[in-house]
């Protein structure tokens, strides 16, 4: 093999990634909108799951747990605020929870769901379960605590998943409820963009 074959097969791979990589380009940006608005609509679903007696779920802010960008959100029926929602993750054993919260006016929460995580099948992803959902019905902030024994005043963990409940209960759920009752109570719902752990 020459000096110029290999330039000439140097200069033809060059070639093909160039119009590979433009390929690509044009394709992440015809499908880009398409995945933003599906991702958008699925999280209207969801948050309508969560509240559905209202007419008007509102983004009210974000925040960073665990420096990840979340949003937390205002539901209203007939003007009148019956609840918020929140957006907020939990360390858990293989992957950071990602979780909304709704709670009633009083920060109750009324229910949970589990949009995405890494947890361990048949163990950690336990968390999605209803039974373990379940618990969450009704819990204030006092009342977010995982116990490894049975239990309907606080959360009961997953049996050999306990990281997993805790990072969903104290972590997720609890710090979400929190950052709600502070930004709420003490700071309205406006814009509010800062780091909770």
């Amino acid at each position: 093999m020459t000096g110029k074959d290999i330039i000439k097969i140097t200069l033809n791979l060059v070639i093909i990634y160039v119009i590979g990589g433009l390929i690509l380009a044009l394709v992440y940006a015809k499908a880009s909108p398409v995945i933003f608005k599906n991702n958008e609509k699925a999280k209207q679903q969801a948050l309508k799951q969560l509240m559905p007696d209202a007419d008007d779920i509102k983004k009210a802010g974000d925040w960073a747990p665990h420096e990840k960008h979340a949003e937390y959100f205002i539901a209203k029926k007939s003007d009148e605020t019956i609840g918020y929602v929140v957006q907020s993750f939990g360390k858990g054993y293989s992957s950071y929870i990602d979780t909304l919260i709704a709670v009633d006016r009083d920060f109750k929460v009324q229910k949970i769901n589990i949009l995405h995580h890494g947890e361990t099948p048949g163990l950690g992803d336990e968390i999605e379960a209803e039974s373990f959902k379940g618990q969450f019905k009704d819990k204030d902030l006092g009342h977010l605590k995982v116990m490894k024994t049975e239990t309907t005043e606080y959360i009961q963990a997953i049996s050999g998943a306990t990281i997993s409940s805790r990072a969903v209960t104290e972590d997720a759920v609890k710090n979400g409820v929190d950052f709600l009752i502070k930004t709420v109570k003490e700071g309205g719902t406006g814009n509010v963009t800062g780091r909770h752990n």
